[in-house]
C-alpha cells in the first residue's frame, strides 16, 4: 500500500458518503429497518448466542438447559443483523502499483461504517490460505468503529487465498445479514463452495471483484518477464504484440464473468470495481448500476 487506507481524511469521507447514502440503503443492511427489526413487542421471534455485554436477563436458561449452551431470546422488532466482511489478503491483491489492497480496505471500512450507522453488528476478516481469521468481532456502534477500524491498516498481503476452504469451516452466522467477500478473484482455485455454503446459511451475499487500472487495461508492450504475484517461481516471457493482449483481455473476461455469472445463478450480488475510483464513484455509479444501493 502506497498509504494508510485509514486515516482521518479517509473517515471524513466516509461520513459524508453516510450523510449522502443514508436513505438509501436499506436495501444493502437491515439492523434498525423496520421490516428487519426485531424487540420491542413481547412476540418471541429467535434466538441468538448469548456475546459478552448482553443482558443476562434476557437469556433463556430452559435452553442453556437442553444444549448446555447460552442464547438469549429474541422478539418482534429487536433482532441484530450481523454483516461479515471478508478480505482477501493473499499477495495477488497486494502485488503491483495498482493499490488494490487500499482499496479493498477502504471499501471493507466504509461498509462497515454504514452497517454500524443501521444499527447492525459488524466483524471483519481476512482469508489467507486456507484460514479466515477475524480481524474485528461483533463491532457496535460509531464509538467503537472509530477506535477498532484502524486495524485494516496493519493486514498484510501475501501467499495465496483459498475462499472456500477458509469459510466452511469457519462460523458464518445463520440468517441475519450480510456476507461480503472483497477479492480481485483471480485465481483457479475454489470461491464457488463458500459461496453456496453462505447462501445455504440464508445468508445475503455480495462479492466485490477489485481490480487495478492495468489489469483492467494493460497497457504493457514488447518483449517482458511477467511473474505470478502468488508464486513467483512460475515465470512468463514473451514478446507482448496485439493477439497476446487480445487472449489476455478474453481471460479476463472468463475471470470476470466466472465470479460474476456465479453471484447471478445463485441469486448474490456481485460488483466489478476499479482501484483507482473513489467512493463516491463506486457507490453512486458502480454499486447503483447494479441496484446494490437504490
Amino acid at each position: 500500500m502506497n498509504s494508510l487506507p485509514v486515516n482521518e481524511a479517509f473517515l471524513q469521507q466516509v461520513e459524508l458518503l453516510q450523510t449522502l447514502v443514508k436513505n438509501n440503503v436499506a436495501g444493502l443492511f437491515g439492523g434498525n429497518h423496520k421490516s428487519k427489526s426485531y424487540g420491542s413487542s413481547c412476540e418471541f421471534a429467535d434466538y441468538r448466542d448469548y456475546m459478552a455485554g448482553d443482558e443476562i436477563k434476557k437469556i433463556d436458561w430452559n435452553a442453556y438447559a437442553r444444549f448446555d449452551k447460552l442464547y438469549l431470546k429474541l422478539y418482534l422488532d429487536e433482532r441484530q443483523l450481523h454483516t461479515r466482511i471478508y478480505i482477501d489478503a493473499s499477495r495477488s491483491v497486494g502485488y503491483g502499483d495498482g493499490n488494490k489492497d487500499g482499496q479493498a480496505i477502504k471499501i471493507a471500512a466504509a461498509l462497515a461504517y454504514l452497517s454500524v450507522c443501521e444499527m447492525d453488528k459488524v466483524s471483519i476478516y481476512v482469508i489467507k490460505e486456507k484460514q479466515v481469521t477475524e480481524v474485528i468481532s461483533g463491532m457496535l456502534g460509531k464509538e467503537r468503529y472509530l477506535t477498532e477500524i484502524g486495524k485494516l491498516n496493519d493486514i498484510v498481503f501475501e501467499g495465496d487465498s483459498y475462499i472456500s476452504d477458509a469459510i466452511l469451516p469457519s462460523k458464518v452466522g445463520y440468517g441475519d445479514g450480510m456476507s461480503i467477500i472483497i477479492s480481485d478473484f483471480l485465481t483457479d482455485n475454489n470461491f464457488e463452495y463458500g459461496i453456496d455454503h453462505l447462501i445455504s446459511k440464508k445468508r445475503d451475499v455480495f462479492c466485490i471483484q477489485v481490480l487495478s487500472p492495468e489489469e483492467l487495461n494493460p497497457k504493457a508492450r514488447g518483449k517482458m518477464h511477467f511473474f505470478d504475484s502468488e508464486n513467483v517461481s512460475k515465470t512468463y516471457r514473451k514478446n507482448i504484440n496485439r493477439e497476446i493482449i487480445e487472449a489476455y483481455r478474453q481471460a479476463l473476461e472468463y475471470a470476470t464473468g466466472r465470479i460474476r455469472g456465479y453471484c447471478m445463478s445463485r441469486g448474490a450480488e456481485y460488483v466489478l470495481v476499479s482501484s483507482e475510483k473513489s467512493l463516491q464513484e463506486i457507490f453512486f455509479l458502480d454499486f447503483a448500476d447494479t441496484g446494490v444501493v437504490k
